[in-house]
């Protein structure tokens, strides 16, 4: 049933042998074998598509209920780490790709030694189902309905720019003082559009456009527009702390700092979440606000 369920889903032999890990022709054979079992054809087979028939999306209907209720009992009780195993595939924003919270994922390989972590690092929409990935970390608010999404804490933004921009340009002292400056435009992720900056202003976070003399889409590029003296970024602070520890990096309109971002996990339903997943969820919501205690905070 699983395995008929990722065909379902991804619409491909192929796929469904890199997402599980398993050899296409055992997933040939599973799916023949489930036909055989019950006695209807449910899928339509081309040389390019894999298509549910309706008897299929039927029985699909069926058995996501099926192996979300398996789900549920199989992970019911105390995941001491000693029984989990398999691999498990995480995305995280490159913002995150700092050295303290690499390092700080030692401590969950040290816990679940048999679960083998894959980490990917992107800015972009990662679409889940369709790349066999298991759950994602994301920054800010959540568009994607079709997720589940457990948050684990937050994060602090900070405005700043390089010594040598601010030398140029001045410092801005008020919001006021921004239709003056130049900024680095962060393109989403989701629709390629520049992420707007938000501040603090009369108790609430307010919206501003950045003015961006660059664009970029990468987190780690746009923080070096920002220490290239292009304008003015605001960034998650684990991204810049190192830069603002050397000086490398100013922080301005503090007092305007916008409100913390929230961190969340994404997965795609409870139908094929696997108790690695629950185990890395609790252990990000336990540990996320020591990964580094001056910018994360408990949810």
């Amino acid at each position: 049933m699983q395995v008929f369920a990722r065909l379902a889903e991804l619409g491909s032999f192929t796929k469904v042998a890199e997402a599980t890990q398993m050899g296409r022709p055992y997933i040939t054979r599973s799916i023949q074998a489930l036909e055989a079992s019950i006695g209807v054809r449910l899928f339509h087979r081309t040389t390019r598509k894999v298509k549910l028939t309706a008897e299929g999306e039927k029985f699909y209907e069926r058995v996501k209920v099926i192996l979300a209720d398996i789900s549920d009992t199989t992970s019911m009780f105390d995941r001491s780490g000693i029984t989990l195993q398999g691999r498990l595939r995480v995305d995280i924003p490159t913002a995150f790709s700092q050295r303290s919270f690499i390092e700080s994922l030692k401590s969950f390989t040290g816990a679940f030694p048999d679960i083998e972590l894959v980490v990917g690092v992107t800015d972009r929409t990662v679409d889940l189902v369709a790349e066999g990935v298991d759950c994602v970390l994301r920054i800010g608010e959540l568009r994607d309905s079709s997720m589940v999404a457990r948050q684990i804490g937050t994060v602090e933004m900070v405005t700043c720019a390089a010594p040598q921009y601010l030398k140029d340009w001045g410092e801005p002292k008020n919001l006021g003082d921004l239709a003056n400056h130049r900024g680095v435009d962060f393109l989403s992720g989701q629709n390629n559009r520049p992420l707007s900056w938000y501040f603090q202003d009369g108790g609430e976070d307010q919206p501003y456009p950045s003015r961006g003399s660059i664009a970029v889409n990468e987190s780690n590029a746009y923080v070096h527009c920002g220490l290239a003296g292009f304008g003015i970024i605001q960034a998650p602070g684990i991204t810049v702390d190192a830069f603002l520890t050397s000086g490398e990096l100013i922080e301005v309109l503090q007092p305007y700092r916008p409100a913390q971002r929230k961190v969340s996990v994404l997965y795609p339903s409870r139908t094929h979440l696997a108790p690695q997943v629950h185990a890395f969820a609790d252990w990000l919501r336990e540990h996320f606000p020591a990964l580094h205690p001056k910018w994360f905070k408990a949810e």
